[in-house]
């Protein structure tokens, strides 16, 4: 004989099931966002960057080339791969923000609508 507590514990393990299904597709845009990393460069490629998902330098690259640039101008390149590796990064960050999070936003419109 089915009780209550029976219907209730089947019925709350459904709903955490599909609450488990439906948070993954977040869990794993979280995860690629984590693991994303922008890139620049700059005085034609002498001095590269690397910039983490938290916004860190995560890589600095200054081929033996780049010091006869001079220390004012060497700094710039650094500020300036640096900079593009950060414009890189946010690119990339809003691009997984849009495409992850849109199908929430119909399901939001969709749900707002009924």
């Amino acid at each position: 004989m089915t009780t209550p507590d029976d219907f209730f514990d089947a019925e709350m393990s459904r709903f955490l099931a599909q609450f488990e299904a439906d948070i993954r597709p977040l869990e794993e845009l979280q995860e690629r966002v984590q693991a994303v990393r922008g890139t620049g460069e700059a005085a034609d490629g002498l001095v590269r960057a690397e910039v983490l998902a938290s916004g860190a330098l995560g890589g600095l690259r200054i081929d033996p080339r780049a010091m006869r640039l001079g220390a004012d101008a060497l700094a710039e390149a650094v500020l300036a791969a640096a900079s593009d590796a950060t414009a890189d990064l946010t690119r990339q960050m809003a691009g997984m923000m849009t495409d992850g999070l849109t199908p929430f936003a119909d399901e939001a419109r969709r749900l707002d609508e009924d």
